[in-house]
């Protein structure tokens, strides 16, 4: 990116600058920094991932992850955060990406709202990463401006670097699932910006597709019960296929996941 420089941090300095660009970001209540200043820190110097991306060298985006298990194959990348637009987050999630395959590691991973359109659509279309895992209420109750009033389920992405897929949409090729005919609704967004069961038929399809809201922060200050009720719909429907093996292909149109069921 022109004018964009992404590196490494590793002074106290800089973990200060991007514990204050999360705080502006996240606006958490006292002592919910999602990463503090100290904890970088210990990241950074045991040789995990802590990164920033500056833009006339102000803080523009930064992301701190650590390796997981099995030891050697993955990072996981704990917390990103960025301001809007600009694809900073896409270039901060390829070096990071870059900086895991110099280190000879298979994938990274990463927990995301599955409510949110805009984050399924970054995760799923623009990286090619999958929904592997369905994880509810997985960090508790959260005070943060962004999270509280709701429960904190997350789906767990993987990102599987050198897949054809991911090769793509690295590129600049983002994936586009293929939607059979005879695919069905199993969730769909209402009138009222509530979840909306789909026809029984969905219980024996083949492949699914599991609408989320069109802007779930803004339907909860406008209409908090129609945003409360797609937490638990989500769950049971788009954590029910997880569980009972099913694959998550991609996010269509930028508003259903494509769901696979096992043959």
């Amino acid at each position: 990116m022109n004018g964009v420089v992404l590196r490494e941090l590793r002074s106290i300095e800089e973990f200060e600058d991007v514990f204050r660009l999360f705080d502006g970001i996240w606006r958490p209540a006292p002592g919910g920094a999602p990463v503090t200043v100290e904890l970088m820190r210990a990241l950074s110097h045991a040789g995990n991932y802590v990164a920033g991306a500056y833009e006339g060298g102000r803080l523009v985006g930064a992301s701190v992850g650590f390796l997981g298990a099995p030891a050697g194959q993955v990072l996981h990348s704990h917390v990103t955060g960025v301001l809007a637009g600009r694809g900073i987050g896409f270039a901060l999630k390829l070096h990071q990406r870059a900086w895991a395959l110099e280190r000879g590691l298979e994938r990274i991973t990463w927990t995301y709202d599955p409510l949110v359109r805009r984050n399924a659509h970054f995760n799923l279309a623009k990286l090619g990463a999958r929904p592997e895992e369905y994880l509810p209420s997985f960090y508790g109750a959260m005070g943060d401006a962004i999270n509280a009033g709701d429960e904190s389920d997350r789906v767990l992405a993987v990102w599987r670097l050198t897949e054809p897929h991911v090769l793509a949409a690295v590129r600049g090729e983002p994936h586009r699932p293929v939607i059979p005919p005879d695919a069905v609704s199993a969730l769909i967004e209402g009138d009222d910006g509530g979840p909306v069961r789909g026809p029984s038929e969905a219980a024996g399809a083949g492949t699914v597709l599991v609408a989320v809201p069109r802007d779930v922060e803004a339907l909860r200050r406008a209409d908090p019960r129609a945003a409360g009720a797609w937490r638990p719909a989500v769950r049971e429907v788009l954590g029910g296929l997880l569980r009972d093996g099913a694959r998550v292909t991609g996010f269509h149109d930028r508003s259903r996941y494509v769901v696979e069921r096992p043959a």
